[in-house]
């Protein structure tokens, strides 16, 4: 056997290892004479191990001393650095399944302690919304987008929901309320937004149509430089200035841009950024964290006088948005599982582009940058009580076709 590992004996070693691991989960041993490459070749799979498996356990025995010295080093830098990943990806899986709670507490530090946040200027949001956007882009592939050929009805329900419900809920709520100039102007823009990039998370757990979520995400993202822009001008123009033009290079710099790298470099450079994307769930969370914390800490004392009606405003929008969605795509015929898949793409916004073009666009009123920041805190919550419903209904359809 040579020392180094042709392109086919690696193929053959990665078909024996998978059929080992769902055996015995024992595989191979290198034997041959001395001076052909055994060390190096133990050092080449092992690598290849580590970056094929999530926790392998790779055990080494080498004999000779002083020359096989540097190969044991090696192999010890090998699996620090798989621990140290592994220990990585736990926390960013860790981290995204409690951001709720991660939320909640860096709303309550910036509220209470606006100090810590209060640093930041709120010019940051950007960069950080598009760091955001740039990761959603690393997870997606042209291939996400079929859906919209093969199912173009549902696709077309989901965005007539997201662009129709959602902007109208938040016009009636803003009248219905009497909210004042800036936490209507808010909440519109909250309305006015794309589908938000948590929801394809909300929509795994309840067992929805994923792929549809995906997809419906993606166009409602691609249409939002324009969509967004008219429906803010219509809907709140007639009280604010709206920068339509203004707005529209806003959302493609912030977000068409970085999610079209991102889709780049998912595709060109797919090796790399197939080691980032677990640590994105993380990245991302912290970021919507960080962007809420900015938000509440640079208005906290005027969020203390008006929270109430804020909060009312934001879960009656959410509730209404996830019950419509339902409703509009249950009428039209669509099966359960794409129900939940639009509902809850309706009922979470893009709370984070909200905040974003708050903060750029309307900086002379900024507590309209305050019911996006609130919509980030509360629509997590209530997606993470959504999917329970929709899995357990799922659950019951399919125990009753059993």
């Amino acid at each position: 056997m040579p020392g180094i590992i042709s392109i086919l004996q690696k193929r053959e070693l990665l078909s024996e290892r998978k059929i080992a691991v769902q055996n015995d989960g024992k595989i191979g041993v290198f034997w041959h004479t001395q001076n052909r490459g055994k060390s190096l070749s133990m050092v080449f799979y092992a690598h290849l191990q580590q970056s094929e498996l999530s926790q392998p356990t790779i055990v080494a025995m080498i004999i000779t001393i002083w020359r096989d010295l540097r190969i044991f080093v090696t192999l010890q830098t090998i699996f620090e650095t798989t621990t140290m990943k592994n220990k990585l990806i736990q926390l960013s899986i860790w981290i995204a399944a409690h951001i709720t709670l991660v939320v909640v507490l860096v709303t309550a530090v910036a509220l209470f302690l606006p100090s810590s946040f209060v640093w930041i200027d709120t010019s940051a949001i950007t960069s950080m919304l598009g760091v955001v956007m740039f990761g959603m882009g690393l997870t997606l592939r042209p291939s996400d987008f079929r859906p919209v050929l093969q199912h173009p009805k549902d696709i077309l329900v989901g965005e007539l929901a997201q662009f129709l419900i959602m902007p109208s809920l938040a016009w009636l709520l803003c009248k219905l309320l009497s909210l004042p100039e800036e936490l209507a102007l808010g909440v519109i823009l909250v309305g006015c937004c794309p589908g938000g990039t948590a929801s394809n998370v909300i929509c795994y757990l309840a067992k929805g149509d994923v792929a549809l979520s995906v997809a419906m995400t993606g166009v409602s993202t691609l249409l939002a430089p324009i969509v967004t822009p008219v429906l803010v001008w219509l809907l709140a123009g007639e009280s604010v200035e709206v920068d339509v033009a203004g707005m529209f290079l806003s959302i493609m710099q912030v977000v068409i841009v970085p999610i079209v790298l991102g889709v780049a470099a998912n595709h060109y450079f797919q090796r790399t950024t197939r080691r980032i994307v677990p640590l994105l769930p993380m990245i991302s969370t912290l970021s919507i964290a960080f962007i809420i914390g900015i938000i509440v800490a640079h208005n906290a004392t005027s969020i203390l006088t008006c929270s109430l009606i804020v909060a009312i405003a934001v879960i009656l929008h959410n509730v209404f948005g996830l019950i419509l969605g339902y409703g509009l795509s249950a009428i039209t015929g669509s099966e359960p599982s794409k129900r939940s898949a639009i509902a809850i793409e309706v009922g979470m916004q893009n709370s984070g582009l909200a905040t974003s073009l708050a903060a750029t666009h309307f900086a002379l009123f900024p507590m309209a940058a305050v019911p996006g920041a609130m919509f980030s805190v509360w629509h997590n919550f209530s997606g993470s009580i959504a999917a329970q419903i929709f899995r357990r209904q799922s659950d019951n359809q399919h125990n009753v076709i059993l």
